[in-house]
């Protein structure tokens, strides 16, 4: 009886401490009180190149789809495919006509400058009203403005790669530049024939494009889960 009387009360005052500073109240919530816990119960944040990669697989996958979709449908249906590149020409014409016809009036710029930017818009308003007249105008325009522009192309290429000896893949270079000029002038010569055979490379182009880039995004996606989630 005197052994319990003694123990009892000490026992009683030990249990009390560790309820007074080591417990809680009842229905309090649960707070970690260590860092290791507190970090344990916050989720780990998502880092710039982790979420950077995990974008970027499907840029490209959504990129690689719509240059497959477009290059079938144009190797399906080609006339209407030239129809509305055509059609999209013509609206290319008239809004970049009516921004030079601003800039012609509301720059102040040399009046040379200011007279050129005038007749250039108004050639392109003009050329892009002609190319809603007909598809076969908008075909024969957009044929003639692919031709004329390779051409330039060909000859200001071929000219840098003769007169610059230090150009990397010099003779290369002379080739492309020769073969762009020589097809500048076949599509201005039978404008329509070369339109169509640019719209089927354009399709099998399209379709190659759009498959190897669906490959490309699996491939980033295989190499984006192996970078950390915090980074």
């Amino acid at each position: 009886m005197t052994e319990a009387s003694q123990h009892g009360p000490e026992r009683g005052r030990e249990y009390d401490d560790q309820r007074v500073h080591g417990g809680r109240p009842p229905g309090a919530p649960h707070e970690p009180q260590t860092r290791h816990e507190r970090h344990e119960a916050e989720p780990p944040v998502e880092g710039p190149l982790h979420a950077l990669a995990k974008a970027a697989w499907q840029v490209v996958l959504v990129t690689g789809i719509a240059s497959l979709i477009l290059g079938i449908l144009v190797l399906v249906w080609p006339g209407h495919s030239l129809a509305v590149a055509g059609v999209l020409f013509g609206l290319y014409l008239l809004v970049s006509g009516v921004f030079q016809l601003t800039a012609a009036f509301g720059t102040h710029q040399a009046t040379s400058l200011r007279v050129l930017a005038f007749i250039s818009g108004a050639l392109s308003i003009l050329l892009g009203l002609l190319c809603f007249r007909g598809p076969m105008q908008s075909i024969l325009l957009l044929a003639l403005w692919i031709g004329i522009g390779w051409l330039i192309r060909g000859v200001t290429h071929t000219m840098a790669a003769i007169s610059d000896p230090r150009m990397p893949a010099r003779g290369w270079q002379i080739v492309l530049g020769v073969l762009t000029f020589v097809a500048g002038i076949v599509l201005i010569d039978s404008p329509f024939r070369s339109v169509a055979v640019l719209t089927l490379v354009g399709g099998i182009w399209l379709v190659v494009v759009g498959i190897t880039e669906i490959i490309t995004a699996f491939r980033i996606r295989h190499r984006a889960k192996q970078v950390p989630q915090t980074v």
